[in-house]
């Protein structure tokens, strides 16, 4: 089985891939996608194959899926880019992508999507069954690019094509933490963010890639307790700033999820439950 990762050098796909590499069976391979030959060194020394090419070029998307089982998109542009780049690499390129996964054989395709893709909070945590509700302080060209790439990649016949929906993901030196005090800071102190351990989104990933029988199947990937704004603050050992204890949320379920089906299905168990379990093992 050959393995094909796409944008391993984001937070969560530098983290994916050694996973990926460490649990490989014999005969079980792992191409990565990288921009320059420069940036898949470190992967060519865990033993990764390294095909160089853009996410947007149709025709290094051929060759990258040459001979491949699987593929697992991790790839996305998000904060602080233009919303047509967004829109080039989160639904043109992964398109265009699980359509050249299709005409190569590739068995399985992973696309790593995000929970925003649900738009507006429905009172309770949100299922897989929910439709997107565009809007909320978090939707925009990111989200909307995420979840048209989702229904399109859907769409295309004969691709086994398995949805993994990520929280907000923290942990091993990622500074998203840090960087979530950037709206946590304009916040009210009960405002939820559901997160998960890059441990746990890879095992989540490594669940979707592996099993049997789920192509056009969607889970939700996340931890057991979204944490309020004011653990935010405290997580990074910051005052609470007292103007935060008089806001009011205006969605308060917004983003926040319920991870039954990924559960019952595949048994997914976070290993880190919640960031202050993560804090607790030294792993933030």
């Amino acid at each position: 089985m050959l393995t094909l990762v796409t944008g391993t050098t984001g937070q969560v796909g530098r983290r994916f891939v050694p996973r990926l590499l460490a649990q490989a069976r014999p005969g079980e391979k792992v191409r990565v996608l990288v921009r320059d030959a420069a940036r898949g060194e470190r992967f060519a020394e865990l033993g990764a194959e390294v095909a160089v090419g853009d996410l947007r070029d149709a025709e290094a998307l051929g060759k990258a899926v040459a001979g491949a089982d699987a593929v697992v998109n991790v790839a996305a542009s998000f904060r602080g880019v233009p919303d047509e780049e967004a829109w080039a690499v989160n639904r043109d390129a992964a398109v265009e992508l699980g359509r050249a996964a299709l005409a190569s054989g590739v068995r399985r395709f992973v696309q790593v999507s995000t929970g925003l893709v649900y738009g507006l909070g429905r009172g309770r945590p949100l299922t897989e069954d929910d439709e997107s509700r565009p809007g909320g302080a978090m939707w925009g060209a990111y989200t909307d690019s995420k979840a048209h790439a989702e229904r399109e990649l859907l769409a295309l016949e004969g691709l086994d094509l398995r949805v993994g929906r990520l929280p907000f993901v923290y942990g091993e030196g990622d500074p998203h933490l840090a960087q979530s005090l950037r709206w946590a800071a304009h916040w009210a102190a009960g405002q939820m963010l559901h997160m998960g351990h890059h441990a746990d989104v890879a095992q989540g990933l490594l669940r979707l890639l592996h099993a049997p029988g789920i192509g056009g199947r969607i889970y939700n990937i996340a931890d057991d307790a979204p944490v309020t704004a004011v653990d935010l603050h405290r997580l990074n050992g910051v005052e609470v700033p007292a103007e935060l204890h008089t806001r009011t949320d205006p969605d308060p379920w917004s983003a926040v999820v319920s991870t039954e089906r990924i559960r019952r299905e595949l048994g997914y168990r976070p290993l880190y439950p919640s960031a202050w379990a993560a804090r607790e093992a030294g792993a933030l």
